[in-house]
Protein backbone atom coordinates (compact mmCIF):
# COMPACT_ATOMS: atom_id res chain seq x y z
CA UNK A 1 0.00 0.00 0.00
CA UNK A 2 1.35 3.14 -1.20
CA UNK A 3 1.69 5.95 1.17
CA UNK A 4 1.77 9.86 1.68
CA UNK A 5 2.03 12.81 3.94
CA UNK A 6 -1.10 14.89 4.93
CA UNK A 7 -0.68 18.03 6.46
CA UNK A 8 -3.32 19.88 8.95
CA UNK A 9 -5.14 22.58 8.67
CA UNK A 10 -3.10 26.07 9.68
CA UNK A 11 -5.22 28.72 11.03
CA UNK A 12 -5.89 30.14 6.90
CA UNK A 13 -7.80 26.75 6.23
CA UNK A 14 -6.54 23.34 5.20
CA UNK A 15 -2.76 22.89 3.56
CA UNK A 16 -2.82 20.60 0.49
CA UNK A 17 -1.18 17.47 1.26
CA UNK A 18 2.72 17.30 -0.23
CA UNK A 19 3.73 14.24 -2.24
CA UNK A 20 5.34 10.98 -0.31
CA UNK A 21 8.94 11.35 0.06
CA UNK A 22 10.92 8.52 -1.38
CA UNK A 23 13.75 6.60 0.12
CA UNK A 24 14.07 4.13 3.52
CA UNK A 25 11.26 4.86 6.64
CA UNK A 26 12.62 6.57 9.34
CA UNK A 27 11.80 5.09 12.92
CA UNK A 28 9.48 6.36 14.77
CA UNK A 29 10.14 8.24 18.07
CA UNK A 30 7.75 8.10 21.02
CA UNK A 31 6.90 10.65 23.33
CA UNK A 32 4.77 11.06 26.13
CA UNK A 33 2.43 14.41 26.55
CA UNK A 34 0.86 15.00 29.59
CA UNK A 35 -3.24 16.32 28.37
CA UNK A 36 -6.07 17.27 30.17
CA UNK A 37 -7.70 14.21 29.13
CA UNK A 38 -4.91 12.44 29.88
CA UNK A 39 -1.81 11.34 28.64
CA UNK A 40 -1.00 11.16 25.08
CA UNK A 41 1.48 9.60 22.81
CA UNK A 42 3.37 11.22 19.97
CA UNK A 43 5.37 9.86 17.22
CA UNK A 44 7.48 11.43 15.09
CA UNK A 45 9.25 10.53 11.73
CA UNK A 46 11.81 12.72 10.12
CA UNK A 47 10.49 16.24 10.53
CA UNK A 48 6.65 15.43 11.03
CA UNK A 49 4.62 14.21 13.78
CA UNK A 50 3.42 10.64 12.15
CA UNK A 51 0.99 9.78 15.07
CA UNK A 52 -0.68 10.57 18.07
CA UNK A 53 -3.45 8.31 20.52
CA UNK A 54 -4.19 8.65 23.85
CA UNK A 55 -1.68 6.81 26.05
CA UNK A 56 -4.42 3.95 27.15
CA UNK A 57 -5.61 3.36 23.49
CA UNK A 58 -2.09 3.06 21.83
CA UNK A 59 -1.37 2.94 18.25
CA UNK A 60 -0.86 -0.28 16.58
CA UNK A 61 2.48 -1.29 16.29
CA UNK A 62 3.29 1.46 19.07
CA UNK A 63 7.44 0.92 19.74
CA UNK A 64 8.85 1.10 23.35
CA UNK A 65 10.31 2.63 24.76
CA UNK A 66 8.37 5.90 25.20
CA UNK A 67 10.18 9.08 26.09
CA UNK A 68 8.85 11.90 28.87
CA UNK A 69 8.44 15.05 27.22
CA UNK A 70 11.54 17.42 28.85
CA UNK A 71 14.11 19.44 27.54
CA UNK A 72 15.50 17.01 25.30
CA UNK A 73 12.62 16.77 23.62
CA UNK A 74 12.54 17.64 19.71
CA UNK A 75 11.26 21.07 18.87
CA UNK A 76 8.44 19.67 17.16
CA UNK A 77 7.19 17.49 19.65
CA UNK A 78 7.30 20.54 22.59
CA UNK A 79 5.29 22.45 19.86
CA UNK A 80 2.68 19.95 19.57
CA UNK A 81 2.27 19.66 23.35
CA UNK A 82 2.50 23.12 23.74
CA UNK A 83 -0.56 23.64 20.96
CA UNK A 84 -2.27 20.52 22.02
CA UNK A 85 -2.66 21.63 25.55
CA UNK A 86 -4.16 25.65 24.33
CA UNK A 87 -6.67 23.47 21.92
CA UNK A 88 -7.61 21.22 25.14
CA UNK A 89 -7.64 24.92 27.23
CA UNK A 90 -9.84 26.43 24.27
CA UNK A 91 -7.62 28.46 23.35
CA UNK A 92 -6.44 27.31 20.03
CA UNK A 93 -8.78 26.38 17.13
CA UNK A 94 -6.51 25.15 14.63
CA UNK A 95 -3.12 23.35 14.60
CA UNK A 96 -0.05 24.27 12.51
CA UNK A 97 2.40 21.51 12.41
CA UNK A 98 3.97 19.37 10.27
CA UNK A 99 1.98 16.01 9.52
CA UNK A 100 2.98 12.49 8.07
CA UNK A 101 0.31 10.45 8.48
CA UNK A 102 0.85 6.85 6.04
CA UNK A 103 -2.16 5.08 4.38
CA UNK A 104 -3.57 4.22 1.33
CA UNK A 105 -5.20 6.77 -1.33
CA UNK A 106 -8.85 6.09 -0.03
CA UNK A 107 -7.86 6.63 3.32
CA UNK A 108 -5.68 9.81 2.67
CA UNK A 109 -8.75 11.39 1.08
CA UNK A 110 -10.40 10.88 4.17
CA UNK A 111 -8.19 12.51 6.22
CA UNK A 112 -7.82 15.02 3.82
CA UNK A 113 -11.72 15.92 4.21
CA UNK A 114 -10.95 15.36 7.89
CA UNK A 115 -8.82 18.18 8.02
CA UNK A 116 -11.41 20.17 6.55
CA UNK A 117 -13.53 20.13 9.32
CA UNK A 118 -13.93 23.71 10.56
CA UNK A 119 -13.53 23.89 14.36
CA UNK A 120 -17.11 22.35 16.25
CA UNK A 121 -18.65 21.45 12.82
CA UNK A 122 -20.05 18.49 13.04
CA UNK A 123 -20.52 15.76 9.87
CA UNK A 124 -21.79 11.84 10.13
CA UNK A 125 -20.41 9.21 7.99
CA UNK A 126 -22.43 9.72 4.87
CA UNK A 127 -22.41 13.23 4.81
CA UNK A 128 -18.45 13.01 4.85
CA UNK A 129 -19.02 10.43 2.03
CA UNK A 130 -20.42 13.46 -0.08
CA UNK A 131 -18.48 15.30 0.83
CA UNK A 132 -16.04 12.99 -0.98
CA UNK A 133 -18.06 13.16 -3.67
CA UNK A 134 -18.96 9.23 -3.13
CA UNK A 135 -22.60 8.15 -1.88
CA UNK A 136 -24.08 7.59 1.16
CA UNK A 137 -23.99 3.90 0.92
CA UNK A 138 -20.09 4.29 1.03
CA UNK A 139 -20.42 5.37 4.55
CA UNK A 140 -19.27 2.47 6.30
CA UNK A 141 -15.94 2.35 3.89
CA UNK A 142 -15.07 6.23 5.27
CA UNK A 143 -16.02 5.14 9.02
CA UNK A 144 -13.27 2.68 8.94
CA UNK A 145 -10.66 5.03 7.22
CA UNK A 146 -11.97 7.74 10.13
CA UNK A 147 -11.25 4.71 12.42
CA UNK A 148 -7.40 4.13 11.10
CA UNK A 149 -6.78 8.08 11.57
CA UNK A 150 -3.01 8.17 13.14
CA UNK A 151 -3.59 11.79 14.29
CA UNK A 152 -6.33 11.63 16.80
CA UNK A 153 -7.25 15.84 17.46
CA UNK A 154 -4.90 17.48 14.57
CA UNK A 155 -7.02 15.49 11.96
CA UNK A 156 -10.46 15.96 13.86
CA UNK A 157 -12.21 12.54 13.68
CA UNK A 158 -14.03 12.96 17.08
CA UNK A 159 -16.34 15.92 14.97
CA UNK A 160 -17.73 12.33 12.84
CA UNK A 161 -21.02 11.40 14.64
CA UNK A 162 -23.67 8.43 13.28
CA UNK A 163 -26.07 9.24 10.91
CA UNK A 164 -28.51 9.91 13.71
CA UNK A 165 -26.39 12.14 15.64
CA UNK A 166 -24.94 9.75 18.02
CA UNK A 167 -21.76 9.28 19.44
CA UNK A 168 -19.82 6.37 17.12
CA UNK A 169 -16.80 4.48 18.21
CA UNK A 170 -13.43 6.83 18.71
CA UNK A 171 -10.04 5.84 19.78
CA UNK A 172 -9.60 7.50 22.37
CA UNK A 173 -13.09 6.47 24.39
CA UNK A 174 -16.55 7.85 23.78
CA UNK A 175 -16.10 9.65 26.83
CA UNK A 176 -13.43 12.09 25.36
CA UNK A 177 -14.95 11.86 22.41
CA UNK A 178 -18.03 13.63 23.88
CA UNK A 179 -15.48 16.02 26.38
CA UNK A 180 -13.91 17.07 22.64
CA UNK A 181 -17.35 17.98 21.02
CA UNK A 182 -18.67 19.97 24.10
CA UNK A 183 -15.32 21.50 24.53
CA UNK A 184 -15.64 22.69 21.08
CA UNK A 185 -19.02 23.40 21.46
CA UNK A 186 -18.37 25.76 24.20
CA UNK A 187 -16.02 27.34 22.16
CA UNK A 188 -17.75 28.85 19.43
CA UNK A 189 -20.36 30.31 21.77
Amino acid sequence: MKASPIAAPGSGGPRSPTPARQGPQHMLAWWRIPGRLGPMLAAQRGEALAALCFEDAPAPGLARPVRELDASAPPLVREAARQIDEYLQGRRRAFELALDARGGAFAQGVWRALAGLDYGERIGYAGLAQRLGLQARHARAVGRAVGANPLLLLLPCHRVLGSDGSLRGYAGGLDRKRALLELEAAGRN
